[in-house]
């Protein structure tokens, strides 16, 4: 059997101008995790990445980390099937329709502009974007311009695909992606409903790793968001 670890990229800059970059927290998460994984002489034959700057930065970090204590670590090799779904591009071209049409989405919406603090901002905009996000996997939200969710899986899944068929037997493999591309690999090990799918992407954590074992047609789910590197509890991130 091989061994893939799907890693969530850490912490980036959630409500900031520029999302796709670490936060301070995130470069530290970053750190914590490669500084765990050469404590425990953890040797991957390949490494990936999407091709965002939090996911390229996030492997970054943990390899520097690794080879810094003397464990070899792949430089990882960028493959866009591993991006994350256009969430953003789903909030800005659908939000203004549903606010015409939508009750529940226009008193989200409400509360989010009338948030008082940076911590009511911030918890109110993910109420309303996973309401967003739910309308349009749920298929009441079509977008011509931008990757359906189906769209999205189907391109997870190839990536997902050639990575195990060009891996050796007996491997160890790595892949730093965002929340939706490790809730797809959870679908696909164990065969999830496209709703069960968007709730397991409200679960993933910042800089968790989630391992499967793979062999053939095999792909099997061994531990899911982890993050035994994280025991501050101020690491512990969702956004």
């Amino acid at each position: 059997m091989s061994r893939l670890f799907l890693v969530r990229h850490a912490q980036a800059s959630f409500l900031e101008p520029d999302y796709d970059r670490l936060s301070p927290a995130g470069v530290t998460q970053a750190g914590l995790l490669g500084q765990y994984w050469a404590r425990r002489k953890m040797v991957f034959d390949r490494v990936f990445t999407g091709p965002r700057i939090r996911q390229r930065d996030t492997a970054k970090i943990v390899g520097q980390a690794c080879q810094d204590a003397g464990v070899d670590h792949p430089e990882a090799l960028v493959m866009k099937e591993f991006d994350e779904y256009q969430g953003e591009a789903v909030l800005e071209q659908g939000l203004p329709g549903l606010l015409e049409i939508d009750s529940k989405i226009r008193e989200l919406h409400q509360v989010f502009q009338n948030s008082a603090s940076s911590t009511e901002r911030r918890t109110n905009f993910q109420r309303m974007f996973e309401a967003v996000i739910g309308k349009w996997v749920g298929g009441e939200l079509h977008l011509h311009e931008v990757e359906s969710w189906v769209e999205f899986c189907a391109r997870v899944n190839r990536g997902l695909q050639q990575v195990i068929l060009a891996s050796g037997r007996g491997q160890q493999v790595a892949i730093f992606s965002s929340a939706g591309p490790v809730a797809v690999a959870i679908e696909r090990a164990l065969n999830l409903e496209p709703e069960d799918t968007l709730r397991v992407v409200w679960m993933v954590r910042n800089c968790s790793y989630s391992e499967f074992l793979y062999s053939g047609e095999r792909f099997t789910l061994s531990t899911f968001n982890s993050f035994p590197h994280l025991e501050d509890a101020s690491m512990l991130t969702y956004r």
